[in-house]
């Protein structure tokens, strides 16, 4: 029996070649596990592509609730943001096609994993160390790193050379992927990043120019800090996620053109359309600000930078990564309730928040002085809170006074 390879394939450039590569070089079995994370393909044309390219056999798995259950509303969750500015579209989507790929692996009695990342991004390194994680024993092949390709168009050129059909062109040169949770675009224009993308560029969310001249209301609700709701409608993850990513992208809200340090040392630049995470992240922090004692809250941030790194640099399944998920998880155990955001132009304006679990007190913030807060307590904290920099602030007049005055003066 000839060796059995699980290959992650999309129906993309990259692993649409790998098939016949992987035929030729390993004269092997390969199956093609096509993971639905919501990238919005037609699944029947993709299994059917990989078949006709020649993979013996085309495993579809749904991930879509997953994804969004466990690794989208996780992120929500710890406030995740790398760099500022990125929602993590990708990085999240890494780790649970990689788990359901080993897990076919296992049941199709396969011996090695391949994957089509190149040998210069961030992917590669989600991708293995989640095989590393889950099931060290398989063999792990990467295509980019052993085949004599070296460009996108050496790619175009071994396609058409095997008579593989593919969308990418000379002229249509973006790489981009895409999930449930956002839509990345790298390569073409935006590899130098002097240049603005063009229009054609952006696939999911309108320009401003284009988008509604009013404003659009749009209300979140939470529980436990877990997205639950919009508009007051209960709504599964899916259904939830989906129904902002309309709501923001007709609005033009979720474009982020970010210069990124990728994990092994290179920065690159890449354009992300997360519309429904943009929402999500925003209305999130807005009610732990509502919700989460001032210590908490400010040690919270700490992790969540932690955590984007994490998730970012493909360390999802650590012990470190489940340690943060337990503290994070205890610190939403009060964030419910509910947030509403004004959509414009790609303008996301906070219009208000409400929760049953709010420590904020109107008594306490307000600018009346009532019987509630006193005062005079103030100087009191005041006066102690200030006594190091006393202390400090007279040491330094002594010395000054000593290196001023004439010498002898202590004889």
């Amino acid at each position: 029996m000839p060796e059995k390879i699980v290959l992650a394939y999309s129906g993309g450039l990259d692993t649409s070649i790998i098939i016949p590569w992987l035929l030729e070089s390993y004269e092997c079995a390969v199956i093609a596990f096509i993971a639905d994370v919501g990238q919005g393909d037609d699944m029947r044309e993709v299994k059917e592509k990989a078949l006709k390219t020649g993979a013996s056999k085309a495993v579809v798995a749904d991930l879509r609730e997953e994804f969004a259950r466990d690794y989208c509303f996780a992120a929500v969750r710890a406030g995740a943001v790398y760099e500022h500015k990125y929602l993590l579209g990708t990085s999240l989507a890494r780790p649970v096609i990689a788990k359901a790929q080993v897990e076919a692996a296992l049941r199709e009695g396969a011996t090695a994993v391949a994957h089509g990342c190149t040998g210069k991004g961030n992917d590669q390194v989600r991708f293995e160390h989640a095989f590393q994680a889950l099931a060290p024993e398989l063999k792990i092949i990467a295509p980019w790193r052993e085949w004599s390709l070296v460009s996108r168009e050496d790619a175009i050129d071994y396609a058409a050379s095997h008579g593989v059909p593919v969308t990418a062109t000379r002229e249509k040169i973006h790489s981009r992927d895409r999930n449930l949770w956002h839509v990345s675009h790298e390569g073409g224009e935006l590899e130098d990043p002097a240049n603005a993308p063009f229009d054609s560029t952006w696939q999911w969310t309108a320009s401003p120019q284009d988008a509604p001249d009013k404003t659009e209301a749009v209300e979140i609700g939470f529980e436990a800090g877990t997205p639950i709701s919009v508009n007051g409608k209960s709504l599964a993850p899916v259904a939830l996620i989906e129904t902002l990513n309309e709501i923001a992208g007709r609005n033009a809200v979720g474009r982020v053109d970010l210069v990124e340090n990728r994990f092994i040392g290179i920065k690159s630049r890449g354009c992300y359309e997360t519309p429904a995470g943009t929402l999500l992240i925003t209305a999130h922090r807005e009610l732990e600000a509502l919700c989460l004692d001032r210590d908490l809250m400010h040690y919270k941030q700490q992790i969540a930078l932690k955590y984007a790194e994490l998730v970012y640099y493909g360390l999802w399944f650590t012990p470190l990564r489940e340690a943060l998920d337990a503290f994070i998880n205890q610190t939403q155990q009060n964030v419910g309730g509910t947030v509403t955001l004004n959509l414009y132009k790609g303008n996301v304006i906070v219009a208000g928040r409400a929760s049953e679990n709010s420590l904020y007190r109107t008594d306490m913030a307000s600018f009346t002085m009532g019987e509630n807060y006193n005062q005079k307590d103030a100087e009191g904290f005041i006066r102690i809170l200030g006594l190091p920099a006393r202390s400090a602030a007279g040491l330094k007049k002594a010395k000054q006074q000593k290196a001023t005055e004439p010498e002898g003066v202590h004889a």
